[in-house]
């Protein structure tokens, strides 16, 4: 799975995509890669154009300032391309394996998200807060460039959409949202910013037919997997109803449908950055045609209408 993930990203570039994003899940059948920054590392070798983003890296498990560490690190060797994408995360048994504990989930985000960004910013880092103290250490290697982070959100009432926007930091909105919880998040938000939208791309006549035959069981497994460290439930979802529902809210289809649904999505969110799910068929050779269709048939497509768009407001 992680070396199809990588020849993935490679066609992505090759297709002409400006960005590759990837996944962090602890001890899931369907998730098999724990630290996405260490496989942004790997993609970034072997890629020459594309930036490459975490998607997210999960703050309730990582210590921050050793994510700021690799990131500049990363980013320094590639030249710019890597972006970080942070998150929450869930109450799984993730947090009693790794040892930072409930509380971090719980109320320790924000301190994480702040320490991060002072380790980011250079120089000294140093903590005293309730989850981080420690004394002054210099930060190396020493930033080049600012960070581009975006922080992962739920829905418009959500303690991150408050966070990211006190910060000054986009958003990074979900695949379970449809365009008016994006929306709505978008104005919680309250100012202008460069959020990211993930969205679930099938292209072809028989789209949602593939997406039906592949997902339901990819799901069952997903959604069922998730073990909470403290008994609580877990994530319910009927796997067939919720294809059913990314089928609907999603560009999936021909090209043309595609095409209309994210220029719709943009239209109604303001959101003009996407994030593709790309993978739904379930087989590599499905994803890779995926992939180039994409390039091929609706990147071209959005561009020109941008362009349009672009030249008709005078900009």
């Amino acid at each position: 799975m992680l070396r199809r993930t990588v020849r993935a990203a490679e066609a992505a570039e090759a297709a002409g995509f400006d960005d590759v994003w990837l996944a962090e899940h602890h001890f899931m059948p369907y998730g098999v890669c724990p630290s996405a920054v260490t496989l942004a590392g790997h993609v970034l070798g072997r890629t020459s154009r594309v930036d490459v983003g975490t998607a997210v890296s999960v703050l309730s498990t990582a210590h921050p300032v050793a994510l700021a560490e690799q990131w500049s690190m990363l980013d320094a060797v590639s030249g710019g391309r890597l972006r970080v994408g942070v998150g929450r995360g869930g109450p799984w048994q993730d947090l009693e394996v790794f040892g930072t504990g409930l509380a971090r989930y719980e109320t320790g985000f924000a301190e994480s998200l702040d320490l991060l960004l002072s380790a980011m910013a250079g120089g000294d880092v140093r903590a005293d807060g309730e989850h981080f103290a420690f004394r002054a250490v210099p930060f190396v290697p020493r930033p080049e460039r600012r960070p581009r982070l975006v922080v992962a959100c739920g829905g418009p009432g959500s303690e991150a959409v408050r966070l990211a926007a006190e910060r000054g930091l986009p958003m990074l909105l979900g695949l379970h949202a449809d365009d008016a919880e994006k929306a709505a998040t978008v104005e919680a938000y309250g100012a202008p910013a460069e959020h990211v939208s993930t969205v679930l791309c099938q292209v072809g006549e028989d789209a949602a037919d593939v997406m039906r035959r592949a997902l339901p069981g990819w799901l069952a497994d997903g959604l069922g997997a998730h073990v909470t460290v403290d008994g609580r439930p877990g994530p319910s979802r009927d796997p067939g109803e919720y294809t059913e529902r990314l089928c609907a809210i999603h560009p999936v289809g021909d090209a043309g449908h595609c095409v209309a649904t994210l220029e719709t999505s943009l239209r109604r969110t303001g959101v003009a950055h996407v994030v593709m799910f790309v993978e739904a068929s379930g087989t590599p050779e499905g994803t890779c045609e995926n992939i180039a269709r994409i390039g091929a048939e609706v990147l071209p497509a959005l561009r020109r209408q941008a362009r349009q768009q672009s030249r008709s407001s005078g900009l």
